[in-house]
C-alpha cells in the first residue's frame, strides 16, 4: 500500500499525519502503524495521526502511538493536527474545532505557535510525598524531583509504568522540577512509545496542574521546559477544578513524502 504521508513536529514530539478526508487510508493495522513510525525502516515518529471529516465539527483527530495501537489524547499531536489542517487549507481559517477520543477540543493556530485546548481536570490526586496522579486526556504520574534535565529517567520510569497499580492499563510517566514561581522543566517516559519523548502535551499540562497543586508554582499560566523546547499551559481553578486549560507552543511541518509498504 502506498502512503502519502506528512512529518509534524511540536517540541521534538513528531508525527506521521496522514490525510484521510476521503479516506484513502481504511482503518490502519497496528503492524502498519508501527512500520510507519519506526525510526530505522520507516519514516520515523512518536505516533501517528488521521485527519478525518466529522459532521459538526471542523476534521477528528485519531491518534495511535508508535507501538501501533490507538491511544488517548495527544496534546502535541493535536497542535500539529491543527497546523495540518491549517497547512491543507481546505478550510481557509486559523481557528478549529475538532474531536478527538477524549472529546472536543478548539485550536488557534498562529504564526509561531498552535495554541490548543485541553479538557477540564477535576482531580488532581497525591500518590505519595512527592508524586501526584490526574488525567489530562491521558494518564499521568507526576512525581517531584531536584534536577530532572540531569537524571537518567529510563529505569525509575519503567519501575513506575510496569508496577503492579499501572501495568495492566499503562502509565505516562514525567519527572518535573520547579525552577521558580513560573516555570519548571521535566523529562516524560509515555506509555505505548516504552522510551522517553523530547516532549509531551498532556504530560507538560499535568505537571503544570500537579506543581499548582503542590504550590510549587503559583501562577495561572506556566512555562515549561522539555528536551525538545519550551511549552506553556495556562488555566483557571475553581471548585469544579481546572478549566479553561490552553497548552501553546511551537507545532512545524518537517517534511512530506510517499512510502510503499
Amino acid at each position: 500500500m502506498k502512503f502519502h504521508f506528512y512529518k509534524y513536529q511540536g517540541t521534538g514530539n513528531d508525527f506521521v499525519l496522514l490525510d484521510n478526508r476521503k479516506h484513502p487510508y481504511p482503518r490502519l493495522q497496528q503492524e502498519t502503524v508501527a512500520a510507519l513510525c519506526n525510526r530505522r525502516f520507516g519514516i520515523g515518529a512518536d505516533g501517528l495521526i488521521l485527519l478525518e471529516l466529522e459532521e459538526g465539527v471542523d476534521f477528528k483527530m485519531i491518534y495511535y502511538n508508535s507501538d501501533g495501537r490507538e491511544s488517548s489524547m495527544c496534546g502535541n499531536g493535536g497542535r500539529c493536527i491543527a497546523r495540518f489542517a491549517h497547512d491543507l487549507d481546505f478550510l481557509e481559517k486559523d481557528t478549529f474545532r475538532f474531536n478527538a477520543i477524549d472529546g472536543l477540543h478548539e485550536a488557534e493556530v498562529l504564526p509561531d505557535k498552535v495554541r490548543l485546548r485541553m479538557g477540564d481536570v477535576k482531580n488532581v490526586e497525591k500518590r505519595g510525598e512527592h508524586a501526584f496522579f490526574t488525567d489530562t486526556g491521558s494518564p499521568h504520574y507526576v512525581e517531584f524531583v531536584q534536577e530532572a534535565m540531569q537524571m537518567n529517567i529510563l529505569e525509575p520510569a519503567r519501575a513506575i509504568r510496569y508496577n503492579e497499580t499501572y501495568k495492566a492499563e499503562g502509565v505516562n510517566v514525567n519527572f518535573v522540577d520547579s525552577q521558580d514561581a513560573g516555570t519548571l522543566a521535566m523529562r516524560t517516559y509515555e506509555r505505548g512509545v516504552e522510551d522517553e519523548t523530547y516532549s509531551c502535551g498532556t504530560g507538560v499540562t499535568a505537571a503544570v496542574l500537579a506543581a499548582y497543586t503542590a504550590k510549587k508554582v503559583k501562577y495561572k499560566e506556566v512555562k515549561v521546559q522539555t528536551k525538545g523546547g519550551e511549552l506553556s499551559v495556562s488555566f483557571e481553578h475553581g471548585e469544579t477544578g481546572f478549566t479553561n486549560i490552553w497548552l501553546s507552543g511551537p507545532a512545524e511541518r518537517v517534511f512530506e513524502g510517499k512510502i510503499s509498504l
